[in-house]
């Protein structure tokens, strides 16, 4: 029994672990969805882009034919001007992946001038990081003569103030955290018996 017991800690600790990690895994975004990187996109790239939020260490995905287009990161001036000599990186293998790794704007153009001219760029912004942990809320200062709480009748302390809504907008790591909690839990029980 005692191996059983230590084999399912075991077994739990390594699960979650792993759900940590896919919790905090980032997302690969398809560049122009179906239509992938081209001249005349269904929709324009910066309208795609603003629909996306996108997160430190996401990536783009740039589909387009190898050797008959190319990517090109460029600074913002280079963006305004469809300027394809200073490119930062050139991406030109036909399934090209860029890796956000910082927060901003990043610049894309083709590599065929005549593309960008006719529209074939995008901006992506990037969120910034941020930690999840909320920021204490201060005590608002009592001033004199102010309104005081409401108290409760029976026993003269202040009524409980109501909690502000919680948002139902899942996060990027609710479902997976939620699947690794029942898979642990599920572990556990064949496990153990």
């Amino acid at each position: 029994m005692e191996g059983k017991v230590e084999a399912a800690i075991g077994m739990l600790v390594l699960v979650v672990m792993a759900g940590l990690l896919y919790s905090s895994e980032a997302y690969v975004f398809t560049v122009g969805g179906k239509d992938g990187w081209s001249p005349k996109p269904s929709e324009g790239y910066n309208q795609w882009a603003g629909r996306n939020r996108f997160q430190v260490n996401d990536s783009l995905l740039f589909k387009y034919q190898k050797g008959a287009d190319s990517v090109l990161v460029v600074r913002r001036d280079n963006y305004a001007s469809c300027n394809t000599e200073e490119p930062i990186a050139s991406l030109t293998d036909g399934d090209s992946l860029f890796v956000l790794n910082r927060s901003g704007p990043f610049f894309f153009i083709s590599g065929k001038v005549e593309n960008c001219y006719s529209g074939q760029k995008m901006i992506v912004i990037v969120l910034a990081e941020r930690d999840i942990t909320p920021a204490p809320q201060p005590l608002p200062p009592h001033t004199p003569g102010a309104a005081t709480p409401p108290t409760n009748a029976q026993n003269g302390f202040p009524a409980p103030v109501p909690t502000p809504p919680v948002s139902s907008a899942p996060s990027r790591c609710s479902s997976s955290v939620t699947a690794v909690l029942w898979f642990s839990v599920m572990v556990t029980y064949l496990v153990l018996g």
